[in-house]
């Protein structure tokens, strides 16, 4: 079998064994989430951060919700590294930004966090901080035994077919959740742009 073939039969897969319920479930806590007028504080690192910037703008253009990640400001995000730590990285920025019991923080990871294996802990770390402040927290994950899974509110568990491309998998899967939440009816506000010009173009004169 090719790597093509092998690949894309994973994908089928997650798709057929994914807990959907979890990803209405989350929709449902988003929508909770901009009723309060609470804040999403999308939070990952390394590929899972660069979906957390395309989510913001999908949660906010879409659907309304005021989304942040600290992704966005790399000066900031350097600068902490270099002064204070990696691992206290959003822990810091969440302080700084008034992580408040309305909010709620979303995390996209592979593993979501371990900090025995000393694997995210910045990750572990904001977690503890939403914990105490009576924060929800969101994940979308690729191991059920991450910190994250253990310890969020509602997390979507990527399935893992083969553990040679948990990463790719996981991280491929972000986005087809999140594209998938933003596009539920229950949260989205506003069309996107090429499904309204194709249906102001279908439309009959």
């Amino acid at each position: 079998m090719s790597h093509a073939n092998l690949f894309f039969d994973e994908v089928a897969q997650i798709a057929r064994e994914i807990d959907r319920g979890a990803i209405d479930r989350l929709a449902t806590e988003l929508a909770a989430l901009r009723e309060r007028r609470g804040r999403l504080f999308l939070l990952g690192v390394g590929g899972s951060a660069g979906n957390c910037s395309h989510a913001v703008n999908d949660f906010r253009k879409l659907c309304g919700i005021e989304a942040y990640t600290p992704i966005d400001n790399v000066s900031e995000l350097t600068a902490r590294t270099n002064d204070e730590g990696w691992d206290t990285v959003f822990e810091g920025w969440l302080e700084v930004s008034n992580l408040a019991d309305k909010d709620a923080i979303l995390i996209f990871s592979v593993g979501g966090g371990d900090a025995e294996k000393n694997v995210s802990p910045n990750l572990v770390k904001a977690i503890d901080l939403a914990k105490k402040r009576g924060t929800k927290v969101f994940g979308i994950v690729g191991r059920a035994t991450g910190y994250t899974a253990k310890r969020g509110d509602v997390v979507v568990v990527i399935p893992a077919p083969n553990a040679a491309h948990v990463t790719p998998q996981s991280e491929g899967f972000q986005a087809v959740v999140w594209h998938c939440l933003v596009s539920n009816p229950v949260l989205q506000r506003r069309a996107t742009k090429w499904e309204s010009v194709t249906a102001t173009s279908a439309a009959p004169r």
